[in-house]
């Protein structure tokens, strides 16, 4: 499997081109400046699925290779999963996907909710330094649309200053895409949900709508699992 580096240009050729031909700007510009990470949230129970979601087959792979994938065709420079500890089958599983242990991020309290595996991403110390944005994604979001996570970026590239999260009917969604100030004040935040984060942080936040009814899908029970995969098959 190729590497974010290897597929970088995704994102920088096809994405940053348009953006550099509609204001006129040379590529150089948004090559050298936007460069996206992503933090792959990992560390759940899946204890309504009743089996590790992250580990579910999903076209012909499981929802964390299908995820390493997407992200990886749509040119982040680097991927991290949070995982939790001594989860020896999702370790397996990205031993077999070939993805790095250096960028696998412990979290040592995954009870305490998902706001503290976002925040144990914030406090890792291996983010690359030319890392400009981290997307932050639901590890159980498969089914969303190559399209919807490439027009988020896209808007990422367009207002590098803000946060960007979709929107979907007047409610806001994930993935979120935050500048990388955003989420390194993560670190010294004494909010206590994500969502009050966003709602305090001060930085501008972007609302992008998107058409995508994949948004509004959960991935947390047998049911939901069968559905969504029958409508992605």
């Amino acid at each position: 499997m190729n590497s974010a580096n290897e597929n970088a240009g995704g994102l920088n050729s096809q994405i940053k081109s348009r953006l550099d031909a509609d204001a006129g700007l040379p590529q150089k510009r948004w090559v050298t400046t936007f460069h996206p990470g992503v933090v792959i949230l990992g560390a759940g129970a899946s204890s309504r699925m009743g089996r590790p979601k992250l580990l579910l087959p999903w076209k012909g792979t499981t929802v964390i290779g299908h995820l390493i994938t997407q992200w990886r065709q749509l040119g982040a420079t680097q991927i991290t999963v949070v995982l939790r500890p001594h989860d020896i089958a999702l370790v397996q599983e990205l031993d077999r996907l070939d993805f790095s242990p250096a960028n696998q991020i412990p979290n040592p309290q995954p009870e305490r909710g998902m706001f503290s595996s976002i925040v144990c991403a914030a406090e890792w110390p291996g983010w690359k330094r030319e890392i400009s944005h981290i997307a932050t994604t639901l590890g159980d979001q498969p089914h969303l649309k190559q399209e919807t996570l490439r027009l988020l970026l896209k808007s990422a590239a367009e207002k590098p200053d803000a946060i960007c999260q979709p929107e979907l009917h007047g409610r806001e969604k994930h993935p979120v895409i935050l500048p990388r100030g955003a989420f390194s004040a993560l670190k010294d935040t004494r909010t206590e949900s994500f969502k009050q984060f966003l709602e305090t942080a001060d930085f501008p936040h972007v609302r992008c709508v998107m058409e995508d009814a994949g948004l509004d899908f959960d991935l947390d029970t047998p049911e939901d699992f069968a559905r969504l995969k029958k409508l992605n098959d």
